[in-house]
């Protein structure tokens, strides 16, 4: 087993629209990330202007001067590189807040082939590999996929990958605990129907085991085609009925739903865990995953403590099952 990186999601430390404006503030994170055993920090794209400024490379620039100044400060904090951006076409960047594309209108591909290629240009001169999208809307919008369906979001991301792969990034689809593509097998369907020269897959442990999905068995099912790893655990499990309740992302992952379900996400080896983070890192040293494995504890009301935790429980025991995984190979 080589050629893992190990990234932290810098977005538990952004939990209000002004809350992470500073760049002391992002000092703290950084530093934080790097001594605690992360070299790399992964960016959500956002588009509240001046409020998000780390969700695009413009706001990079208008903060810290330049992507590349921005690289330099990330080094001085001792982080190697953006692994990855996070980026859902729903997201506007044409007017501050605004409403991106429908990733379903055969007509969005230029738009949202523009936006990835925006992107992608900022991974790579910040040492990232990874452009990792929304795949599909959520599950109340539209129900279970009709193949019609699958075939648009087919050509969308075949378009995209082609296009980031000129920045040599590559395009990982994330499927979040809403997501349409939890529904009918959708996930395996949309990988079938896409290049997998072009197309990859990020697997989110917590988000798929909220849905349900088993992330070991997904993983093994998929292991030729993932090209990128989010870790993060999750207390909860949402039903199919659940997750299409009308506006279920302001209702049930932002207000905690019916249930008032305080937290969706924890760092990995919280005590009542839903995800097997040793059998999914062994199942990672078994197929020989290459590639950045990228921490996350959304909505930590102690991100630093969880950064640390978190730190402590990937050196000394999930890097221990790569390593010697890499030892016996």
């Amino acid at each position: 087993m080589s050629d893992v990186r190990w990234a932290y999601a810098i977005n538990q430390w952004d939990t209000n629209i002004d809350s992470f404006v500073r760049t002391r503030e992002h000092e703290r994170a950084f530093k934080t990330a790097s001594i605690s055993g992360f070299p790399g920090v992964e960016l959500t794209a956002e588009s509240f202007g001046a409020w998000e400024p780390l969700g695009t490379p413009q706001q990079l620039a208008d903060l810290y001067g330049s992507v590349e100044k921005f690289g330099e400060f990330l080094s001085s904090c001792a982080i190697e590189a953006v692994s990855s951006y996070v980026y859902d076409p729903a997201v506007g960047f044409e007017v501050e807040m605004g409403r991106g594309p429908d990733p379903l209108d055969p007509a969005s591909v230029e738009q949202i082939v523009r936006t990835a290629r925006w992107f992608a240009d900022a991974l790579r001169r910040l040492g990232g590999s990874v452009l990792v999208v929304r795949a599909a809307p959520s599950a109340w919008q539209t129900g279970a996929l009709s193949a019609e369906q699958i075939d648009v979001l087919a050509r969308l991301w075949n378009a995209v990958g082609e296009a980031i792969a000129a920045d040599g990034i590559a395009l990982g689809l994330h499927v979040d605990f809403l997501s349409a593509l939890r529904l009918d097998d959708g996930i395996s369907r949309l990988l079938e129907a896409t290049d997998a020269e072009k197309v990859g897959l990020a697997i989110d442990t917590a988000e798929l085991a909220i849905a349900g999905i088993d992330p070991v068995a997904l993983y093994r099912r998929h292991a030729d085609r993932v090209v990128h790893v989010q870790l993060k655990d999750a207390r909860e499990t949402v039903d199919d009925a659940e997750a299409s309740t009308p506006h279920a992302e302001q209702f049930i992952r932002t207000e905690g739903g019916a249930r008032k379900i305080l937290r969706w996400f924890y760092e990995p080896s919280d005590e009542r865990a839903l995800v097997d983070f040793e059998g999914f890192v062994g199942a990672l040293a078994e197929h020989g995953y290459r590639g950045w494995i990228v921490v996350e504890s959304d909505q930590s009301p102690h991100p630093a403590e969880s950064t640390m935790v978190a730190g402590w429980y990937v050196q000394k025991v999930l890097r221990p099952i790569l390593e010697g995984a890499r030892v016996a190979g």
